[in-house]
C-alpha cells in the first residue's frame, strides 16, 4: 500500500474516533473533541484523500472543451439510435 494512502486512513480514523467520542462521552471538552474531528477532516483528511485520488489524472479530461462537449453529444447521438 502506498503510504500516503495508509496516512489518510489513519487520520480519517482518527478524526472519526474524535467525533464519536465527543458525541458519546460525557465530558467538559466534548465539544472540542467534535470540533477538531470535523476540523481534522475537512483541512487534512479530505485534501489528502483529494491529491491521492487525482494526482495521476489529466485535468483536461474533466474539462468542458469545445471537443468534450462533441464528444458528448455524439454520445447521445448513438445512445438515441
Amino acid at each position: 500500500m502506498k503510504p500516503i494512502k495508509i496516512i489518510t486512513f489513519i487520520l480519517f480514523l482518527a478524526s472519526f474516533i474524535s467525533i464519536v467520542c465527543g458525541l458519546t462521552l460525557d465530558l467538559e471538552y466534548s465539544e472540542k473533541l467534535i470540533g477538531f474531528g470535523v476540523l481534522g477532516l475537512f483541512f487534512i483528511v479530505f485534501p489528502l484523500f483529494s491529491y491521492y485520488r487525482w494526482k495521476d489524472k489529466d485535468i483536461k479530461e474533466y474539462m468542458l472543451t469545445k471537443e468534450n462537449l462533441d464528444k458528448m453529444r455524439k454520445n447521445q447521438r448513438d445512445l438515441k439510435k
